[in-house]
């Protein structure tokens, strides 16, 4: 059963004018998670006021986000593109727990 499904997400499409629902849905989530996980690090890292780091966390969100999406969306199989989507997630998510 695994290795079945490790089979069909590490082989890459047919076309490569097609990038698939399953790699569009990952980029479209993934981005967005990763996008708001990675300003909210950035909101804790930035030395000044919260009001401040939370303007330039909104301001950037959108450039974030197409940038993870565009990441996660170009990997070249279903595999690849949910690790894109899963890693930077857990890193963020364990970033912003030790910074709390």
């Amino acid at each position: 059963m695994i290795k079945q499904l490790y089979t069909i997400l590490s082989t890459p499409e047919n076309s490569g004018k097609k990038i698939g629902l399953f790699r569009t849905i990952c980029s479209i989530f993934g981005g967005l998670i990763s996008a708001y996980l990675a300003m909210t690090v950035v909101a804790f890292l930035i030395p000044s006021r919260i009001q401040e780091a939370a303007v330039f966390s909104i301001m950037f969100n959108t450039l974030a986000w197409a940038c993870f999406s565009i990441y996660i969306a170009l990997a070249p199989t279903k595999l690849d593109s949910l690790l894109r989507f899963l890693l930077p997630t857990i890193i963020f998510s364990i970033t912003i727990y030790i910074l709390y």
